[in-house]
């Protein structure tokens, strides 16, 4: 089944969970472990406030809160790879570097189009599952993309990374503070 239909039979199944007036606003797909799939559901109400409820694959809700945990940290932390991967612009470098190898075709261009191609292909279009080796792959291939554009410089990719531990550690609590039910 393609994760676009995926998310529609899992967004009828996470609004039986909701009264009447809150619709599913949103739904993050993820897998933080092979196998177990946990998706991050985000309801409004009639008044504009938002809430969350995790659901597992068959809809049921998630109470555990190490596994919502882990759940909005892949998401979150994938999120972030993506907004920093090839500088938060793919389309936009690719098309800078063919700009630059029509008009000065400097040494060794087409194997950096070709790693940007490359990331762009992982990235891939939206939606996209949150998971261990998504972020791998991501990073990875952001990794090949830099060495290529600046082989002895530092990866901004990385330092991004690093600093998405209070991305994370926001959407855990935004989560938590709207969730839905009461978590053990």
């Amino acid at each position: 089944m393609a994760l676009t239909d995926e998310l529609e039979r899992i967004a009828t199944l996470a609004a039986t969970h909701a009264p009447a007036g809150d619709e599913v606003s949103g739904i993050i797909a993820t897998e933080p472990t092979a196998g177990r799939r946990v998706y991050l559901c985000s309801f409004d109400d009639a008044d504009g406030m938002r809430s969350w409820l995790a659901v597992c694959e068959d809809g049921a809700p998630v109470t555990s809160r190490e596994e919502l945990r882990e759940a909005v940290s892949i998401a979150a932390i994938c999120e972030v790879a993506v907004d920093a991967a090839g500088g938060g612009d793919v389309d936009a470098l690719i098309a800078s570097l063919a700009e630059l190898r029509e008009r000065e075709a400097p040494e060794g261009i087409e194997v950096a189009e070709e790693a940007a191609r490359g990331l762009r292909a992982g990235l891939g279009d939206p939606p996209q599952l949150a998971t261990p080796a998504r972020l791998d792959e991501i990073g990875t291939a952001t990794r090949r993309l830099e060495r290529e554009l600046d082989p002895g410089g530092a990866s901004p990719f990385a330092a991004a990374m690093k600093s998405a531990q209070g991305a994370v550690a926001e959407l855990q609590r935004e989560i938590e503070a709207g969730y839905r039910l009461n978590l053990i």
